[in-house]
């Protein structure tokens, strides 16, 4: 008899288990028979079944459990139905041929993968620096028995006896023969734990598997406290201003102090105070604390932007031409304010200097002020009057050299109304910035003086200007086609010495004027005018 090495084989709980006889060698050709035993609990063996080379079925020799669980293959393998740790025994195969007898003994081992790990007796909370017991993990119903490890975001935790304690326990069911291992772990939280996957892992020869993942609370102090300003920027008069507090402990703290002006107030199940309505008086700065620390403290500051603006004169001013008009602006501000000037919508570079008014200064005046998103402003409308007065009278002749065009232009506001000591055709007239134009055209057939008069509601003016005739022209070379101001020049040095013979001879002079006054006018009107011009025209004279 041969009696061969021993070998090991591995079935699966639960399932058949093949166990091989040499190894699942061919079978001898001179096979006489093949016999499976075993070895029993108490060391002797047993005879579970035999198999005649020559007979198609094989013999169950098993009289216990094994009876109706175990068969034979066709290769001579065992086939043990529903394994289980009871079939973890020696099995020999022996085999019978010719004249020899071999036995082939085999070990059986039966393996079964735990239950997937699952962490039980979870903590609540953790707390900053304490240590305290996450929970046990749990891999059930193994065999051989799993081994435990923990891991923190996937990487494994090492046991050091203070901050990190493991505890790992097997216990065996004496009704399967299974075993659960047990891990228990004991950690010493820290704040950056928060939000941490905490996993463990069963490793088994079938399989290793890891369990769901699991956060925990952690609580720490409070170590920093921040104070925010909810309100639009820029901060206005009149704005809400929110306060709220924030602090980085877990839990959060749910009441805190507020100091507001110096006074503290106390605020439950919030952690935001709301200034209502500030004022230029609220800049400062505020504060928030612990109700159980006042010393654990965050500030901010506060600034409320104003504006006041004022502005003198404002609406409307009447002043007389050469008057002086003091303007003043003051302002007021949070900051830096920015100032611009326009007149009728017109950007000035700096504010006006209003020293002997013209017409022209006449406008309306907007001062405009703005810092940090406040803009104010303030107006006036400028208003200059003045007595007519006559600038200049010219003559020209017309473009067909059959009339003579007479031009008065004078300055006055109100608008000055003008009239001419004798009559005219193609009336023009315009009034721009305080200065009135007036045109007449006429058709003198010899010399004349025209006086031009100027008058509004404050006074009057008036001026003289000796027009040539047409025939007159005609005999000066050149003297058509220039413009009337060389005539005027002319015209004035012959009329003031006319002045002055007339002062001398009074009687003469008027016996002069009257005679100067006749003529002929091809305008289908009286030359001489209406008699109120000339009532005006003789004043005039009177007062020369």
């Amino acid at each position: 008899m041969a009696v061969h090495s021993t070998v090991a084989v591995i079935g699966l709980y639960g399932e058949t288990i093949e166990v091989p006889c040499n190894n699942g060698a061919a079978k001898p050709e001179d096979l006489i028979f093949t016999k499976w035993k075993y070895k029993m609990d108490d060391g002797n063996s047993g005879d579970l079944l035999v198999k005649q080379a020559h007979k198609e079925e094989a013999q169950i020799q098993a009289m216990d459990g094994y009876k109706d669980r175990v068969s034979i293959a066709a290769n001579s393998s065992l086939m043990i139905q529903g394994g289980s740790l009871v079939d973890q025994r020696t099995f020999t195969c022996m085999v019978v041929y010719g004249s020899n007898l071999d036995e082939h003994p085999v070990d059986v081992l039966v393996h079964k993968k735990p239950l997937p790990p699952q962490i039980k007796d979870k903590a609540k909370e953790l707390e900053n620096g304490k240590l305290t017991s996450l929970g046990v993990c749990m891999a059930a119903d193994a065999n051989p028995a799993a081994v435990i490890m923990w891991s923190k975001n996937g990487k494994l935790l090492a046991a050091d006896g203070k901050t990190i304690i493991i505890t790992p326990s097997v216990k065996m069911d004496p009704s399967t023969g299974l075993s659960t291992t047990t891990s228990g772990l004991q950690y010493t939280a820290v704040k950056s734990d928060v939000g941490a996957n905490f996993t463990c892992t069963a490793k088994h020869s079938l399989e290793t598997q890891v369990s769901a993942p699991e956060t925990f609370i952690i609580h720490y102090p409070t170590e920093k406290m921040s104070l925010q300003v909810l309100a639009k920027a820029p901060i206005r008069e009149g704005d809400n201003v929110t306060l709220k507090c924030k602090a980085d402990g877990n839990p959060p703290p749910t009441s805190f102090y507020f100091s507001i002006k110096g006074q503290k107030v106390t605020v439950k199940d919030s952690d935001n105070f709301t200034l209502t309505a500030v004022t230029r008086n609220s800049t400062g700065d505020y504060k928030c604390s612990l109700v159980d620390d006042d010393k654990m403290e965050a500030s901010e500051k506060v600034v409320v932007s104003y504006l006041d603006l004022s502005l003198s004169p404002t609406g409307k001013v009447l002043k007389m031409v050469r008057d002086t008009l003091l303007v003043k602006m003051e302002q007021d501000a949070s900051g830096d304010a920015k100032v611009s000037w326009t007149k009728d919508d017109r950007k000035l570079d700096e504010a006006p200097r209003l020293e002997n008014v013209t017409y022209a200064d006449a406008g309306f005046y907007v001062c405009e002020v703005s810092v940090a998103g406040i803009k104010r402003s303030q107006s006036f409308q400028l208003v200059v009057e003045g007595t007519p007065v006559i600038k200049k009278m010219t003559e020209h002749r017309s473009e067909d050299g059959r009339h003579k065009v007479l031009t008065c232009e004078a300055e006055g506001v109100p608008r000055p109304s003008v009239q001419w000591s004798v009559n005219g055709t193609n009336e023009e007239n315009s009034y721009i910035n305080g200065k009135a134009t007036h045109k007449i055209t006429v058709v003198p057939t010899g010399n004349l003086t025209v006086t031009c008069i100027a008058t509004n509601k404050l006074g009057n003016h008036f001026m003289a200007l000796n027009v040539s005739s047409l025939i007159m022209d005609e005999k000066m070379p050149g003297k058509g086609a220039q413009d009337g101001s060389s005539d005027q020049a002319l015209w004035i040095v012959i009329f003031v010495v006319v002045l002055i013979i007339a002062a001398a001879f009074v009687g003469l002079a008027y016996w002069l004027y009257m005679k100067s006054r006749q003529g002929t006018w091809k305008t289908g009107e009286k030359e001489a005018g209406t008699s109120e011009e000339s009532k005006k025209l003789e004043e005039c004279t009177a007062k020369v």
